[in-house]
């Protein structure tokens, strides 16, 4: 028994959430003894994680071949609305595609119960499990101020730091960020990640354009250089409209910084508010909280954040998704036998 991690379009997505869920889910699946496929004729077991039309086909080509495909259910009508130039308007056809995409799996693996719950109101019949995309917390961890991120942009230790990441798009809550840093002049914010322009609705590039002095766009960073900004700046803010789960948030709350959150349903189910995390609905309240975040010393915090961000660490995902393919039938005998010891 192996799993091919089917990677069409990872090069598209590998800036993003998607492509990082691709990268936990291959650490994952080492963790729990589960070996990899080099190639789809080795495997027995599928997964797909974007929804281009190459992925459809090599969902139908999986099936017909008598190999087990799992669909991870990342996308939903609800966060394709407010992204790219267009996706209003094609938010329905996009819903319509999705649906046939994720039907081609044996099962779909989503990451909480929120997203599970809009794949059943779209009528999907396939089993759905609700399983986190996880999170490194060997590597995002809290750390001593090596101060790699406030060097690098010549930050003194008093300057009060903000950062975000995600895709240039509405959806991110981007354009509310910068109206943030408008009002917050004497904070530094950031705002981490990459999107060609192309892909960037007018209004968002116009946003872009004129945000102010204190909003600083360094682009896509590698690992190294976001865990720094963790573990040094004194708050992450993620305005986001829309999400299925929120990969950025889980590496935040596992560096320990404050977290301020949108107060959208995705969340309200599994990150409470309080001890390090706040919540907010509009901009006077981004403003009121980040205020009461920085103002409060992180020794005050308990830690609950990183102990949400330690549920879901790889290791974790690995056993899980074991569990599912034991449930689901997917394992011989002898490797049952082998997730049990």
């Amino acid at each position: 028994m192996s799993v091919y991690l089917y990677p069409g379009g990872f090069r598209l997505v590998r800036k993003s959430g998607v492509g990082q869920a691709l990268l936990h889910q291959q650490k994952a699946l080492i963790s729990a003894g589960i070996p990899l496929a080099q190639t789809i004729q080795e495997s027995s077991i599928v997964h797909i994680n974007t929804v281009f039309p190459d992925s459809f086909l090599i969902a139908f080509t999986a099936r017909i071949s008598g190999k087990k495909v799992v669909y991870y259910a990342h996308s939903t009508m609800e966060d394709f609305r407010h992204s790219f130039p267009g996706s209003d308007q094609f938010a329905p056809l996009f819903k319509i595609w999705i649906k046939w995409c994720y039907q081609m799996g044996d099962i779909i693996i989503t990451p909480t119960e929120y997203s599970r719950n809009l794949l059943t109101n779209y009528g999907i019949q396939k089993p759905i499990y609700v399983l986190t995309n996880g999170v490194d917390t060997d590597f995002f961890s809290p750390a001593g101020k090596e101060h790699h991120f406030r060097k690098k942009y010549g930050l003194s230790d008093s300057r009060q730091v903000v950062i975000s990441s995600g895709h240039m798009i509405e959806r991110k809550g981007l354009l509310d960020y910068i109206f943030l840093a408008r009002k917050l002049p004497q904070i530094t914010f950031f705002w981490f990640g990459y999107t060609p322009s192309c892909l960037i609705p007018k209004t968002v590039r116009r946003a872009i354009a004129d945000a102010p002095d204190n909003l600083i766009f360094p682009g896509y960073v590698t690992q190294e250089e976001l865990r720094a900004a963790y573990c040094e700046a004194d708050a992450f803010a993620f305005l986001s409209l829309e999400e299925t789960e929120g990969i950025v948030v889980l590496e935040a709350l596992a560096c320990g910084i404050p977290v301020l959150l949108r107060d959208i349903p995705v969340y309200r189910e599994w990150i409470p508010e309080g001890d390090g995390v706040w919540k907010a609905r509009d901009i006077n309240g981004f403003i009121n909280a980040l205020s009461n975040m920085l103002s409060t010393p992180v020794s005050a915090f308990k830690g609950t954040g990183r102990s949400i961000a330690l549920s879901r660490r790889l290791e974790s995902v690995g056993k899980c998704l074991a569990s599912i393919y034991e449930k689901e039938g997917f394992l011989s005998r002898s490797k049952k036998e082998e997730t049990v010891l």
